[in-house]
């Protein structure tokens, strides 16, 4: 059976692709096509040769027998694995699966309207659909998670030329909600500093680095020692670690701006010093049963190994009902780090540079409501100008 491609010219720079496969029993032709736009004649022919293989292999489906599920798979092997970094791939796979999936699951990929994205959206507002078992509605923050990864699959839809019109063009970003942080203040900062003296220097160390300089977690696991300049007093943040799929997985930080160099309070490059001595004690002590290979990260188990990020987690809970302190997430050090500095007024952009945000409005809508309060302690340094004049008028 003699199978063939040609174009055919529909319109300015719209090309209609045929691939013909032959006759069936009956006489009639039996092809495949697909319309592509906005590309030359040249074009419109290396976009046949790829649709041909595609055919051939058995991997094109037209959109209008295209049911969203099977969309999503090509989204994932043709674009997500390979472009999404191996956490954020997990997340999105999560939020398919628990609600994406299920509610566009009988529909066509080209039936989908931006009216039935705006009621998928609405839909999460509805009590009951959290997963962690707490009361209460999905956070905001959850359901703008899902609305960009509808976003991310569409626009692949769009560049792929399977729909003509993306739903989600007109569809706003749904409003995210930033709550207020709990962090510890300047009392209970002194206080945690205080128990950690009566710990592994793994962890002291760890946790001090983690309130000092707003360092995230990933981060902190995947500083390497060629990574502190204890003459500079200095940590260059270049790498992250994260644990997806049972192995370690080493990437570039969060975004350009995570790359970073962080500097250290003076009293912390003693103890990295002492810490230093004590690790490279017990990597010679572990001898041939190391198992860092060629890293050398600061925070290991006794064989070198990374920690598992769970691990720290565990570990601070712990640590933190051993000591009676209040309870605050890990990842609050973080925030506890910036508003120790906002409450000492060290400028906003020096705290945005030192947390790797890729915009300082960032930094601005998480600790807005610290801000405003140094704002407000900051205006009575200007009680004096009045008080002095206060007193002038008086002797006059």
């Amino acid at each position: 059976m003699k199978m063939a491609g040609s174009i055919e010219k529909r319109g300015k720079d719209s090309w209609r692709l045929v691939y013909s496969l032959g006759f069936d029993a009956n006489g009639k032709r039996i092809k495949k096509t697909k319309t592509v736009k906005g590309v030359t004649k040249r074009e419109a022919n290396k976009l046949l040769a790829q649709f041909i293989t595609e055919v051939e292999a058995g991997e094109y489906i037209s959109p209008e027998k295209m049911f969203f599920p099977a969309f999503v798979e090509e989204w994932k092997s043709k674009y997500a694995e390979t472009h999404l970094s191996p956490n954020t791939l997990v997340t999105y796979l999560l939020h398919l699966k628990n609600r994406i999936i299920p509610y566009f699951s009988e529909m066509k990929l080209d039936q989908i309207k931006s009216m039935h994205i705006l009621n998928f959206l609405k839909s999460l507002e509805a009590e009951g659909l959290r997963k962690d078992g707490k009361e209460g509605t999905l956070s905001t923050s959850t359901i703008e998670y899902n609305h960009r990864i509808l976003k991310n699959i569409f626009n692949r839809a769009v560049e792929w030329q399977l729909i003509k019109k993306n739903p989600m063009e007109n569809i706003k970003k749904p409003k995210r909600i930033q709550k207020e942080t709990s962090v510890y203040d300047k009392a209970e900062a002194e206080l945690l500093m205080s128990c950690l003296q009566k710990e592994k220097t793994l962890w002291s160390v760890m946790i001090k680095i983690a309130i000092t300089t707003g360092l995230r977690r990933g981060e902190l696991l995947g500083l390497e020692w060629k990574h502190v300049d204890l003459e500079k007093g200095t940590l260059q943040i270049k790498q992250a670690l994260s644990y997806v799929n049972q192995k370690h997985i080493i990437r570039e930080p969060k975004t350009k701006n995570s790359i970073r160099i962080v500097t250290l309070p003076e009293a912390l490059i003693d103890e990295l010093k002492k810490y230093k001595s004590t690790w490279n004690k017990r990597r010679l002590k572990a001898s041939n049963l190391w198992e860092g290979g060629q890293y050398q990260f600061l925070f290991t188990s006794w064989h070198g190994k990374p920690l598992h990020p769970s691990s720290i987690t565990t570990w601070w809970r712990r640590f933190i009902t051993r000591h009676k302190l209040r309870y605050i997430r890990f990842h609050d050090l973080r925030h506890t780090s910036a508003t120790l500095l906002i409450n000492s007024g060290v400028h906003a952009k020096i705290i945005s540079s030192r947390l790797g945000h890729a915009d300082i409005r960032t930094t601005m809508n998480i600790y807005g409501h610290a801000l405003q309060e140094a704002d407000r302690e900051a205006t009575k340094h200007f009680d004096t100008l009045f008080t002095n004049n206060e007193i002038r008028d008086l002797e006059a």
